[in-house]
């Protein structure tokens, strides 16, 4: 079970949008827009400071079905607290051995962000599979994807990073890609 099987997840929602919230008021409202979308998952970003909290009050909407995950996960303390709130999912915008053994003790599904075939090596050193390919639109995006394809044929990518409504499907049809993740679809 690879990175607390962070592939059933993704592979339950092939777009993942990704928010940063300011105000913990406009959770609700934004993930009942999204069930009306029927998308059933959503990534909080912890680039603000309200962002914990935000996360505690979607988790506390208690919607059937629905996954709420964090991203910009960066330290061992950020891991420690989405333990103790109980996401679905952890997101990283890139690689750390030192937080491999948070990401694997806390039994979280998790997904470390990668964007070169050095990064790429190094997870797999970790016995990981999966990874989120960011920024895709600076590191090459569907084109860099297919090449990763060809060279680990075994690697699946989450990419996200500068990924919208016109390019998303062209990343998913991609054999590689389990899932896309962004902004545009809130």
């Amino acid at each position: 079970m690879t990175q607390n099987n962070i592939r059933k997840v993704l592979s339950e929602h092939n777009v993942i949008p990704v928010v940063n919230f300011e105000d913990i008021n406009d959770v609700e409202k934004t993930i009942e827009k999204l069930v009306e979308k029927d998308i059933h998952c959503i990534e909080i970003t912890l680039r603000t400071p309200k962002a914990f909290e935000c996360v505690a009050e979607a988790k506390k909407m208690n919607i059937d079905n629905f996954d709420v995950g964090i991203g910009t996960v960066v330290s061992s303390d950020q891991i420690k607290q989405a333990t103790d709130l109980g996401v679905s999912f952890m997101v990283s915008p890139g690689i750390n051995e030192k937080l491999a053994p948070h990401f694997e003790g806390s039994q979280i599904p998790f997904i470390p962000g990668i964007a070169t075939p050095s990064e790429i090596i190094l997870g797999k050193q970790l016995g990981w599979d999966t990874f989120k390919f960011f920024p895709a639109h600076l590191f090459g995006g569907i084109k860099s994807l297919k090449t990763y394809g060809q060279v680990f044929p075994d690697v699946k990518f989450c990419p996200t990073g500068g990924i919208n409504e016109e390019t998303y499907p062209s990343y998913l049809e991609l054999q590689n890609v389990i899932s896309v993740g962004g902004s545009w679809v809130i």
